[in-house]
């Protein structure tokens, strides 16, 4: 296994040249005008809410995955992380249909399951036969698990072998100190080897790992690293790093990889979006950017009384580009081996924005807003497929809402933290060009 770091120096003019659509600060960086007001867009179904309380079993919805049924369409599901909450299991008409918990804690004191981000596997051999697999990053105890799809009654089966080591930890103390596996992409490369493409909580830290089969179960081998970079030098010459937490880098969640070209995108949250690709299961050049968000340069302190950074828009330098921090879920509308858009989670302003999969040039922006459902705020995870489904002809759109409204009242009169995924049909995305 080998480690890659990237040097700040070595990555800005490839920022400066990330592709634009709007109109440039003196920075050069594209910057929202008034002629990009996003796309209004309408989920025709949610699923039921989750409660991030002790009487919710502390469910927080974060990221979703879609599983085409291979012969029946009307089967397929939706597979969906809920933190502590586990996994949840949704028909097409966002039903649940299946509750998976996490892993207990190792031992006292120690981290209990906590699944973050789940992306699928399909046609993986596993005992002889092909098996479609949903891969989750368990970020309390820095594993990857999976799970057996079963097309015959729909329900997923722990698959995850026994001894599966820790993804980036040395060891459980290490687990505790939660710097562990987080954002997650999957990967089927043409020799038909399955990877996953895994960032480190907390850090700017990317790895590969191999899936494998032992015994009739998946484990994994560390294949390839990257560091990310941490300190960037601006085009007027000074240095700036993102704000994050006291000991804390920038980190990344929101990882998906191109099926056709292993391109892999990036979404390094207080930063913006990069571009790298993986060839052999590694690796294979470095990462450029194709997009910066909006605070990028901004000075910002981390408030201990806030317990957040603090941002001094008023000594914006303009170096920044339109997605609003943070960066965060990604997926891939295909329509054809080369063709098709990429989806991007900007969480800042509740909106996405669209680039041409293939060159990674801009092609729109939009809101889901709402309708006969609420729309969605502070989106984390998106998933999507262009193949037609039963009620969704152009095919499937979930995203993740972290504002789910009505509210419901606790028992304290208090609103309690819901969130939930919302289904829309994404024909609309075949009009980004």
């Amino acid at each position: 296994m080998r480690r890659i770091a990237v040097p700040a120096l070595a990555v800005v003019p490839l920022l400066l040249a990330a592709p634009v659509a709007a109109a440039p600060t003196h920075g050069g960086a594209p910057r929202p005008t008034h002629a990009d007001v996003p796309r209004p867009v309408r989920a025709v179904a949610e699923t039921p809410s989750l409660f991030d309380d002790a009487a919710g079993g502390d469910a927080d919805a974060d990221d979703p995955a879609i599983w085409v049924h291979p012969t029946d369409r009307a089967g397929s599901l939706v597979v969906a992380t809920a933190k502590n909450g586990g996994l949840r299991v949704y028909d097409l008409g966002a039903r649940e249909r299946q509750a998976i918990a996490t892993p207990p804690a190792p031992g006292p004191g120690s981290e209990a399951g906590r699944f973050n981000n789940v992306d699928l596997v399909t046609g993986f051999r596993l005992g002889g036969r092909t098996a479609d697999l949903a891969v989750v990053t368990d970020r309390g105890r820095d594993q990857l698990r999976f799970y057996r799809i079963d097309p015959a009654t729909r329900l997923l089966t722990d698959v995850t072998a026994p001894d599966v080591p820790f993804a980036f930890s040395r060891d459980q103390a290490e687990v505790d100190e939660q710097r562990t596996a987080y954002g997650l992409g999957t990967y089927v490369d043409p020799t038909g080897a399955a990877y996953a493409v895994v960032s480190r909580r907390s850090t700017a830290e990317v790895g590969v790992f191999r899936l494998v089969e032992r015994a009739g179960r998946v484990g994994y081998l560390p294949v390839d690293r990257l560091v990310l970079p941490s300190t960037f030098t601006l085009p007027d010459g000074t240095t700036w790093s993102p704000c994050t937490d006291p000991g804390d880098g920038p980190q990344v969640e929101g990882t998906v990889v191109d099926p056709d070209s292993g391109v892999v995108h990036l979404a390094q949250e207080k930063v913006g979006l990069w571009r790298t690709r993986l060839v052999g299961g590694r690796f294979a050049e470095a990462p450029r950017s194709v997009e910066r968000v909006r605070e990028y340069g901004v000075p910002a302190v981390f408030d201990p009384v806030e317990d957040d950074c603090v941002t001094d828009h008023s000594a914006d330098p303009g170096f920044g580009g339109r997605i609003a921090q943070d960066v965060e879920g990604l997926t891939i509308y295909r329509t054809g081996p080369s063709t098709g858009t990429l989806v991007v989670s900007s969480q800042g302003d509740d909106t996405f924005y669209t680039y041409d999969r293939r060159t990674g040039r801009p092609t729109g922006r939009f809101a889901v807003v709402d309708g006969v459902v609420d729309g969605s705020q502070e989106c984390d995870g998106a998933a999507v497929t262009s193949t037609p489904l039963p009620g969704f002809p152009g095919g499937l759109l979930v995203v993740h809402d972290g504002r789910n409204t009505p509210e419901t009242p606790g028992e304290d009169g208090e609103a309690r933290t819901d969130t939930d995924f919302k289904f829309l049909d994404a024909g609309f995305l075949r009009d980004a060009r």
